[in-house]
């Protein structure tokens, strides 16, 4: 996970996720609950705790099974983290029974009616809190970095998390890629795919990072709308179009490789091919298993950006998009991160 810097060698050094209550997450839904129906919606704290053995609690408390529990992502396990989940529920039953789930590591904080189930990226952004312990650096450094940060964002890469221990979801698509076995179940299938993905995704952005350009717009560039999946394509980029990517109305983007052309012309399609060239047998992986074309933004804003330092630590808060990692921040902030990252999970 040695990904080239945007913004140089980080300034700043310290100690990060000495407790869960390090790294704190909230999920942003950006909906309210129905307030009928035949589900409930809970909001969930859980504390050094996975995402998935959760899920697994909240079905048995309710007698309901595992599929049928309902949520938007993965969230941190070494974290305080608060999340939504949904459970289905009957209309006759009263919701203020889900407030007595809990167990070590989760407690549900308040539970509504809801009409449906909670799917998989549903939710609108994450909040975080960060804490660096034990700070060293050239203090004025670091003010200089985290205001460039807020200023131009960093690359969006998709953190260690999104690999696995030890890179074992890389290790399994590459494997499987070369002709072994396809990993079991549906669910290390899924895994093994979206990790080929980002690794793709990940060797072109960080070619733009090299060459300077990840921030900027090329000839045949599909440009992507900030805080949107849609995008077109720019054969030719005018004044217009700078000025927009220079406010962070638009972004460059990168592949999210599947079946299809790229959807990228001229030069931007030179540095794709170009960065790709060696991961055939993954890209062939990915168009054999029905992925399509998709597409990334390759810069990252970072919204509502505040710091503050305290004695010896360094507090940090800001809102990232779903789907995206604190990790790529705090790359570009603390040296070291990759390595501080839990690798269990993504956000």
């Amino acid at each position: 996970m040695e990904l080239p810097l945007a913004h140089g060698t980080p300034p700043l050094v310290g100690r990060f996720r000495v407790e869960p209550e390090d790294f704190c997450v909230e999920e942003v839904l950006g909906f309210d609950a129905d307030g009928s129906g035949n589900h409930v919606l809970l909001l969930v704290e859980k504390r050094d705790a996975n995402t998935g053995w959760v899920a697994a609690e909240l079905a048995r408390a309710a007698g309901v099974a595992s599929r049928d529990v309902g949520m938007s992502g993965q969230k941190d396990r070494r974290a305080v983290a608060r999340q939504s989940f949904s459970l289905p529920w009957s209309v006759a039953a009263p919701v203020d029974a889900c407030l007595a789930f809990a167990g070590e590591g989760y407690r549900v904080l308040a539970a509504q009616r809801h009409g449906r189930k909670l799917r998989p990226g549903s939710h609108r952004a994450n909040r975080f809190v960060i804490r660096v312990r034990d700070v060293s650096g050239d203090r004025a450094a670091i003010e200089a970095r985290l205001q460039l940060v807020g200023a131009r964002g960093v690359p969006n890469y998709f953190g260690p998390q999104r690999y696995g221990r030890g890179q074992s979801n890389l290790a399994s698509a590459r494997g499987w890629a070369a002709g072994g076995d396809a990993p079991r179940g549906r669910t290390g299938r899924g895994f093994a795919l979206s990790t080929a993905r980002s690794e793709l995704f990940n060797l072109v952005l960080a070619e733009r990072v090299r060459r300077g350009d990840w921030n900027r717009l090329l000839p045949g560039e599909a440009v992507i709308l900030d805080g949107r999946r849609s995008f077109f394509r720019a054969d030719e980029v005018d004044a217009a179009l700078v000025e927009r990517c220079s406010a962070m109305d638009l972004h460059p983007s990168g592949p999210l490789w599947g079946r299809g052309p790229l959807e990228v012309r001229a030069e931007a399609l030179a540095v794709e091919e170009s960065a790709v060239a060696g991961e055939a047998a993954l890209r062939a992986l990915l168009e054999a298993e029905g992925m399509d074309q998709e597409r990334r933004s390759l810069r990252l804003p970072v919204r509502s950006f505040e710091w503050r330092f305290d004695h010896d630590s360094l507090y940090m808060s800001f809102e990232l998009p779903r789907g995206t990692f604190a990790t790529s921040v705090l790359h570009e902030v603390l040296q070291g991160a990759w390595e501080h990252a839990v690798e269990d999970s993504a956000v």
